[in-house]
């Protein structure tokens, strides 16, 4: 992962490709086919200031840049930078229990039902300190980065009280100052709508209380990016999405969701109607939320580790994708739904099964995921946008994937 700041113009070289993303840009990320990936080889780079100067062929450096310092980068590719644009990453405890529990018959809902999921994880949150939460968080920010990872978004939502719920929103907001100098991006997403904690008389109340109050709070302190829900039955209603979305557009706060994961709720739907940034899980979206989606600016994020770590089939990507949606790959890197923290190694198992091509997998984990976080001017090697890009070492944009699980990530934090 790099972002750089240089006070004069770099020159990056010799690269055994550059994947620019350039004509899958011009399609906004949509329809893609192979060839959309537009690869250079035997490519270079110059930036300065964050903003790309020119890319192109090596043997083809312009005379104005052909005298800066050069820096050798054969063996090496480079591609817009990788988003991971759905986590939880910040809370504290244990659940591996659980899953060894689904792995003898249990599932999500029982578990919860008997203590689990998210309310066990809400427990030690509520008691850790905020500093304790920061260190914790800080190491996971680390290790996603470690793979080529530039930006994560980063979602609350394991508090669940006045206190906790402000309490993480502020470590988010830690994290973020804490990374912004080394290169990592971090999004804070506002979650408190989580689930329903004990002693509210039902979601309604629970908003009323506690998440209603507190949106109003932090957005005055303007430390919030985007706005989360869980929509699904036994957690929040369209009702309460519709309660939350217009709070949030009153503060002018971009919204999410957590849509159609359990059931067909009409999350797809709802998303498209408010034009979220992105509609997440999506694992029972039926024609009509696919249609709205294809029809809108919201990207469709598909979370296929969640799927691979409960057991459940798959996202039907083909339909989003043939249907004309910009679909995107997260990791939803969380303690009990999908415990990795590797979004290459998610997107590289799962392609094959989600019948993505090439240009599709790394335009999910780029351009369409930069989407996802409202990054508009990243996501291709384009000149005049923002110089966000990841680097590995290896020959060819293949490997990468093909690899499956081993890093060839070539990172610097500026530590």
């Amino acid at each position: 992962m790099w972002y750089i700041t240089f006070n004069m113009l770099k020159l990056f070289k010799n690269f055994e490709q550059i994947v620019t993303l350039d004509s899958a840009y011009a399609k906004d990320g949509r329809n893609l086919k192979p060839e959309d990936l537009s690869i250079i080889k035997d490519a270079a780079i110059v930036f300065n200031d964050n903003v790309i100067e020119w890319v192109g062929k090596s043997s083809n450096i312009p005379a104005e840049f052909k005298n800066l310092e050069e820096h050798d980068y054969s063996g090496h590719i480079l591609t817009p930078q990788i988003v991971d644009s759905h986590t939880h990453l910040v809370f504290a405890g244990d659940r591996s229990s659980e899953y060894s529990m689904r792995l003898n018959g249990e599932d999500y809902q029982k578990i919860a039902d008997n203590g689990g999921g998210i309310l066990a994880t809400m427990e030690k949150t509520i008691t850790a300190g905020e500093e304790e939460l920061f260190e914790l968080g800080k190491k996971r920010v680390y290790d996603i980065a470690s793979y080529g990872v530039g930006a994560i978004e980063i979602k609350s939502g394991y508090g669940l009280t006045l206190e906790s719920e402000r309490k993480l929103s502020r470590v988010i907001d830690k994290l973020k100052k804490y990374f912004a100098p080394k290169g990592i991006q971090i999004f804070n997403t506002f979650l408190a709508a989580h689930a329903v904690p004990g002693g509210f008389k039902n979601s309604r109340h629970y908003l009323d209380s506690i998440v209603l109050p507190l949106l109003d709070e932090l957005a005055r302190e303007n430390i919030i990016d985007f706005v989360d829900i869980f929509h699904e039955t036994g957690y929040f209603s369209y009702e309460d999405s519709e309660l939350l979305f217009n709070a949030a557009k009153k503060h002018q706060i971009a919204i999410k969701i957590h849509a159609d994961e359990f059931t067909d709720n009409k999350g797809a739907v709802l998303a498209s109607k408010y034009e979220a940034a992105s509609a997440d899980h999506l694992l029972c979206t039926t024609e009509d939320g696919i249609t709205a989606l294809a029809n809108s600016s919201t990207v469709a994020t598909l979370l296929p580790g969640t799927a691979f770590f409960l057991g459940k089939p798959l996202a039907k990507a083909r339909s989003f994708l043939d249907a004309g949606c910009k679909v995107s790959l997260a990791s939803d890197y969380n303690p009990g739904s999908c415990h990795c923290d590797n979004l290459l190694l998610i997107a590289s198992l799962s392609a094959k099964a989600l019948g993505l091509n090439i240009c599709e997998l790394w335009s999910a984990i780029t351009l369409n995921a930069a989407d996802a976080l409202r990054l508009t001017n990243q996501g291709v090697i384009k000149k005049g946008f923002d110089a966000r890009f990841s680097i590995f070492k290896c020959d060819h944009i293949d490997q990468v994937t093909y690899n499956w699980g081993k890093n060839l990530a070539v990172t610097d934090f500026n530590l």
